[in-house]
């Protein structure tokens, strides 16, 4: 006779494989990297690029709680990105000949979100100093997400609806609402293009002109809001895509008060953005698995690791 009071047998959940993966998993292993977000700037000329890493860490820990999360300022020494990179590399570990392949002490993150091509020269040639194996991502994009976050800040400054997309008119139209959208960005030609795909898809969400400018070059901004105006545009809005510590704010204010217009916010520290630094660290580790997982005998004991050697 069967026990009724026995519980039936778990089921393991299996997980899911192959293109309809979650994003934002991966294979951890001993010895997974430190995600290192790369503040750009210096640590000692102010207290806003220490605040943004600082929070946007916070951030990214509530996408990858298992993973350790520092930030660093890409120059400077005290909080540098040399000085945080090494600190993480672990006593006795194997010299650079001896490292098994996929072997890797940190993943860095730059927090601008475009190709910069200075930031990225600044983090590669401060890694020999450290003596630590890292790789270093992509920017934050291009990525679709970008465009909301832009949308956001335009919406909290009153310039667009706050969901043209779903049709919920919860800011409504008005004298201040943008008719043209110039979307900044800083870095060179390559992040020019990259915001031009934000700003596509900002234009299907606001159903006006959109189009993107180099923030550091006061030229293409006048030439650009002479094409918005060319547009039929009155009331143009600078939609800085910039985090915050690679542009100041002040230098936005200054641009759209040179040319009469308004401007939003920058994109800060948010949930979006901490979405996509998750996903280029995810990205960044299972490269290192294609490329060939290093076995668990091969990699030293992490310190501070939940992993413990078998005695």
């Amino acid at each position: 006779m069967q026990n009724s009071d026995r519980l039936p047998p778990r089921a393991l959940p299996r997980r899911r494989s192959g293109r309809h993966r979650d994003p934002l998993s991966f294979d951890s292993w001993v010895g997974t990297p430190t995600l290192v977000l790369a503040v750009p700037g210096d640590a000692a000329d102010g207290t806003t690029g220490a605040e943004l890493g600082a929070s946007m860490a916070d951030l990214v820990r509530s996408y990858r709680p298992e993973v350790p999360i520092r930030f660093a300022h890409t120059e400077g020494e005290a909080g540098g990105i040399t000085e945080v990179l090494a600190g993480l590399v672990p006593e006795g570990a194997p010299n650079e000949e001896e490292r098994p392949p996929g072997y890797c002490d940190a993943v860095i993150v730059p927090l601008v979100t475009g190709t910069h091509t200075a930031i990225t020269a600044t983090i590669a040639q401060a890694l020999p100093a450290s003596g630590a194996v890292a790789r270093i991502t992509d920017g934050l994009g291009p990525h679709p997400m970008l465009a909301e976050a832009l949308h956001l800040r335009l919406a909290e400054g009153g310039f667009a609806r706050a969901d043209r997309m779903r049709l919920i008119s919860v800011v409504a139209a008005s004298d201040t609402t943008a008719d043209g959208v110039m979307v900044g960005s800083v870095g060179g030609p390559e992040a020019i293009d990259e915001a031009g795909v934000s700003a596509v898809l900002l234009a299907a969400r606001l159903g006006v002109t959109v189009l993107p400018a180099a923030l550091d070059d006061p030229a293409h901004v006048a030439q650009i809001f002479d094409q918005l105006a060319a547009a039929g545009s009155r009331r143009p809005v600078i939609a800085p895509s910039v985090i915050g510590a690679e542009f100041p704010q002040e230098r936005i204010a200054e641009l759209a008060a040179e040319h009469g217009a308004s401007y939003s916010a920058s994109l800060g520290a948010s949930s979006t953005l901490a979405k996509i630094v998750a996903l280029r660290y995810a990205e960044a580790l299972n490269a290192l698995g294609i490329d060939q997982q290093p076995a668990l005998e091969e990699l030293p004991a992490p310190v501070g690791s939940r992993h413990r050697p078998e005695h």
